[in-house]
């Protein structure tokens, strides 16, 4: 990279121990982390956890700090650089019964050093004291606060704040506060070529860029003492190194997972032994990175062979090939760029669905739920092709543009509003149908048809009004909700050829007896093609009417929902 100023530096008291690897790093020697503690601790100390707890296993230090001084032994006998307190996620895991938290992150600590000191290694191999992504948080400069003061007596080497994810203001305020203690700071993240990254291989992350490249730049001039990308799955690691190093002179590293937890236990990654992870491990050296471990699943026999292969190794400046999207965690095939579509049975895109494109200015009324039902209805079964339609109550347009756009010889659309009347047509001729949609504003009561149709489509408005909640109007109160629907129902017999069929939407609010003995005395039969859970929000006088009928609605949990039915209507 190009030379440029040094960034002012951070007064940072260096232990022994850490001084080592900053040596190391000068020598171009590749440091060493651990793997994982929680998956390498017995049954027994886990036992007693809750769920996150079988992964992480904070609370052994409570309850068993023998056996994670035992796990950090055994990476401390591989030649370990770096050993991690069992402290991820510490402040929220420990309970009250297991002692104030505090002092579970000195004991931390305490485990840590004996371990180091048991093997052999003062002065050798640092102690990272781990922190996760809680510090980014209302209660992050507390928690940064009072640690300081636990470490008071004994300080670890360094801060490994793991697992991160976003670069947010507030997480530059919680790093600031942990480099203001003096104590060197390594910071690492959830992140792969693609952006966010989960244990899984998921990505949750838009495309953003260079904006994680500069956010490295920006951790380098706050005084950050090294820069890693931790627990993916091996293979998302790739390229990551190399990425941020047109960003960073930060010291680098990686240290993925192998494997993931499931409800059945941890699952191992196949196939992955010591040899394999060298492999893995070589790769990414040759990449240029400087710090190599791993996260969850991996175990002292891959720390150790991984070492064994990097021993006498520079960093390299390989860039591999620009990264393919992966579907999951287990399989690094590439995303089919062409495939089938999705579509129905007539061979109609269903991805994205051909919804009519519509505007609804002035006082137009939206597409409902119930619309939409109405409109898939027609959409899957191409109503109205080749025959005179009629759509009662358009609103927007969205029934009558359908009818068109499935082949309709004429759609004519009726509403009380004129401004639904101007949208109609207008979306009409942005759906390219304007040749065979005509509309007019009309008031349904006093309406009389002039013509007979072969389809007809409504969606009417069906509320239950209190008569003593409303204000007058030239129209009667519809205490039932019906008064539409049933008006239209007695003009079917002039509105409908011999041969002809509405399609009308009925609320479960109204009445299943007063609707089909309506239809019985208008010579009519109706039948249910589709129907549907609709969104409702009941008021006092639909409980009435509900209570002096067989109309209902549904309470599903907290849910309230009416079911819309769509009633296929032709003449006896």
């Amino acid at each position: 990279m190009a030379a440029r100023d040094d960034p002012p530096m951070r007064s940072v008291t260096a232990s022994p121990a850490y001084d080592a690897l900053l040596a190391g790093l000068a020598a171009q020697r590749c440091l060493i982390l651990d793997g994982a503690v929680g998956t390498e601790l017995p049954d027994e100390a886990l036992s007693a956890g809750p769920y996150d707890e079988q992964m992480w296993g904070v609370r052994a230090l409570a309850t068993s700090p023998a056996d994670v001084q035992a796990v950090h032994r055994r990476y401390v006998d591989v030649g370990c650089d770096v050993i991690t307190t069992n402290t991820w996620g510490l402040a929220t895991a420990v309970s009250s019964g297991d002692g104030h938290w505090l002092e579970v992150a000195r004991r931390g600590v305490q485990v840590a050093r004996a371990a180091v000191a048991e093997g052999g290694r003062e002065g050798r191999t640092a102690v990272a004291f781990s922190l996760n992504g809680d510090i980014d948080g209302a209660e992050g400069p507390e928690t940064i606060r009072l640690l300081t003061r636990a470490w008071a007596d004994e300080p670890p080497d360094l801060v490994l704040v793991e697992t991160l994810t976003l670069v947010q203001p507030t997480l530059l305020e919680a790093v600031s506060g942990l480099l203001d203690t003096g104590i060197p700071v390594w910071m690492s993240f959830r992140r792969c070529r693609h952006g966010l990254c989960g244990v899984y291989g998921q990505h949750w992350g838009g495309p953003e860029g260079d904006a994680f490249g500069r956010a490295a730049r920006r951790f380098e001039e706050m005084g950050l003492a090294a820069l890693l990308i931790n627990c993916i799955p091996p293979d998302h690691v790739d390229g990551m190194v190399s990425y941020l190093r047109d960003f960073t002179d930060l010291p680098l590293g990686v240290y993925p997972n192998l494997g993931y937890y499931t409800t059945g236990g941890w699952q191992s990654t196949a196939g992955v032994g010591g040899e394999e992870y060298a492999a893995m491990a070589l790769r990414w050296r040759e990449e240029g990175a400087q710090i190599i471990g791993g996260c969850c699943g991996t175990r002292p026999e891959h720390i150790a062979a991984a070492r064994a292969v990097l021993d006498g190794t520079t960093p390299g400046r390989r860039r591999p090939d620009a990264p393919v999207a992966t579907q999951d965690a287990t399989a690094a095939a590439p995303i089919r760029r062409r495939g089938t579509p999705w579509a129905d049975e007539r061979g109609w895109t269903l991805f994205p669905l051909p919804v009519p494109d519509l505007v609804a200015e002035g006082t137009t009324a939206t597409p409902t739920p119930a619309s939409f039902l109405v409109w898939q209805y027609l959409f899957e079964h191409t109503t109205g092709a080749g025959r005179r339609c009629l759509d009662v109550g358009c609103g927007s347009g969205l029934q009558a543009i359908q009818l068109a756009l499935n082949g309709a010889s004429h759609v004519h659309a009726i509403d009380v509003d004129p401004d639904a009347i101007r949208d109609t047509l207008a979306n009409a001729y942005r759906n390219g149908v304007a040749d065979r949609v005509t509309a007019a504003a009309v008031d349904l009561f006093p309406w009389v048809p002039l013509e007979r149709y072969e389809t007809l489509v409504a969606a009417l408005d069906q509320t239950p009004v209190d008569p003593f909640a409303s204000a007058g109007s030239h129209r009667p109160v519809d205490y039932w909700g019906r008064s539409l629907v049933d008006h239209l129902i007695g003009l079917l017999p002039d509105a409908l050829t011999d041969d002809g069929e509405a399609f009308l939407l009925l609320h479960s609010v109204l009445s299943q007896e007063r609707t089909s003995d309506l239809l019985i005395q208008h010579g009519l039969v109706g039948e249910v093609v589709d129907y549907a859970c609709l969104p409702f929000d009941p008021s006092d006088q639909v409980a009435r009417v509900e209570g002096l009928s067989d109309a209902y609605h549904l309470r599903v949990a907290r849910a309230e929902v009416m079911v819309g039915y769509l009633l296929r209507v032709t003449r006896a």
